[in-house]
């Protein structure tokens, strides 16, 4: 029981010892993990405000992949096999001489983010005639007398010129409009449920296409591309966010594991606290049976007790162990239980028989303690604490250090009590009576370093009762 209360306090001590540090890491930590949390919120919201743009010329783009920072952009005019009479001066002309191009734009997001939007625009340095688009909607930009024009036309499929001010020609019933150099369009993709240009899934592609006719020996070469767009991430993409995620369930599984912890600790240190109460309450009440035989010792094994506590505590102990050395001070004198009253409280000298008996209650004592288990060793204070440092004691006649130190302890505060005591025999002695007996003893009946540091408390008034 002992060694398990020893253990219950020192955990109780390092755990009282950095409850307030313990906190303080989890506050922190607590900070942190949120801090984390609220930046990936931030950088999340940010990366997906952010406006991505990329912008190729023709040589660049078309009839390749380009391979960019976050999409892969497959760009192919495929000419057509029809053509079409554009006679703008009635000239009489009999055969095709514009032919047509399909704009086939193939949009793919190679990242694991949702792009969320986007536009492209065409720029032209040749003159073109725009006939079709789809899903989307086309802004046209377009230079008329010196004056930039800018409509969108929603679906080109359905183009009606006379919705819009635009240089638009006719030919064969169909409507074109006419973009010359520096005059360009923008693509706004659908997403609608039927076309669903947009959003591009991760890893998905989509393809808008444009239909416009140049003349028949011309190509589509003199233009450029750009492209803007943006991405929308959700938060649990994010790598940090797992982090944080992962770190709060660890924190809450970690706080919850010390709470509770902490909580059996606490029960276990009051449970241990109540233990001691009634040991404590339980050995001085015997004591008190002890020192009410002689009323001239009346409270001798408590200050004896304390005595020797505060010896203790000078060579080094602490905590569990000075409650320990205290109780088993407490009962260095249980032994007298058994010692008749007429022999105690003889005023006279003892006779010789008398005082093997008054000797013999160390052993009586000890076997009334051994049955003590609460309380390792606890017999040894009893048992030895009239052994003398010379050899010359009782009741085995141990020399130096084979006395147990606890008894060698007890020695020294059961001596010092005695000569800081009225007896029946003599009154108490004087501090520099007891200091002179004490230096005189040195190495006889007390061991010289307990005594050195007794002394040295007597000197300083740091024993209780000393006068």
């Amino acid at each position: 029981m002992y060694q398990d209360n020893i253990f219950i306090g020192v955990i109780s001590k390092v755990e009282k010892l950095h409850f307030k540090k313990v906190l303080l890491i989890f506050v922190i930590v607590l900070i942190f993990l949120i801090t984390l949390l609220i930046t990936t919120i931030v950088k999340t919201k940010i990366y997906n405000k952010e406006i991505h743009v990329e912008k190729y010329s023709a040589s660049e783009y078309l009839n390749t992949k380009v391979v960019g920072k976050y999409l892969v952009i497959q760009t192919l005019p495929r000419a057509s096999t029809w053509g079409k009479i554009f006679d703008f001066n009635n000239e009489g002309i009999t055969e095709n001489n514009y032919k047509a191009y399909t704009y086939d734009f193939t949009i793919m997001n190679n990242t694991n983010d949702r792009v969320s939007e986007f536009k492209f625009a065409l720029y032209f340095d040749q003159e073109v005639y725009i006939s079709s688009a789809w899903n989307g909607a086309l802004e046209i930009h377009q230079n008329i007398n010196g004056t930039e024009y800018v409509a969108t036309v929603p679906d080109m499929r359905e183009f009606n010129k006379d919705l819009y001010d635009f240089d638009t020609v006719t030919v064969d019933g169909e409507d074109f409009i006419r973009l010359e150099p520096g005059d360009y369009l923008v693509y706004y993709p659908s997403s609608t449920i039927n076309a669903m240009e947009m959003p591009i899934g991760s890893h998905e592609a989509t393809t808008p296409g444009i239909i416009m006719y140049v003349p028949m020996e011309d190509e589509i070469i003199d233009s450029s591309f750009e492209i803007q767009y943006k991405f929308h991430r959700v938060i649990v993409a994010d790598p940090m966010f797992w982090i944080s995620f992962v770190g709060f369930l660890l924190w809450c599984v970690t706080l919850t594991v010390y709470i509770v912890i902490y909580l059996q600790i606490s029960k276990y240190e009051e449970q241990h606290k109540r233990d001691n109460r009634i040991i404590e309450e339980s050995i001085e009440t015997f004591t008190r049976f002890i020192d009410a035989k002689d009323p001239y010792t009346n409270g001798h094994s408590k200050r004896v007790a304390n005595y020797t506590k505060i010896i203790a505590k000078e060579l080094g102990f602490s905590g569990e162990e000075l409650e320990y050395i205290y109780y088993i001070a407490l009962l260095h004198d249980c032994g007298k239980i058994g010692v008749p009253d007429n022999i105690l409280d003889k005023p006279s000298k003892l006779t010789e028989e008398e005082f093997e008996i008054i000797k013999a209650h160390t052993i009586m004592g000890g076997e009334i303690l051994k049955q003590f288990k609460s309380l390792k060793d606890v017999e040894l204070g009893a048992l030895f604490h009239h052994e003398r440092y010379d050899g010359n004691g009782y009741p085995v006649g141990l020399v130096g250090e084979e006395i147990p130190l606890i008894a060698r302890i007890i020695c020294l505060a059961d001596a010092y009590d005695a000569m800081n005591s009225d007896r029946v025999y003599r009154k108490r002695l004087d501090k520099e009576e007891i200091i002179r007996q004490i230096e005189s003893n040195k190495g006889k009946q007390f061991d010289p370093n307990i005594a050195e540091v007794v002394l040295e408390l007597i000197r300083n008034d740091k024993l209780e009762g000393t006068k």
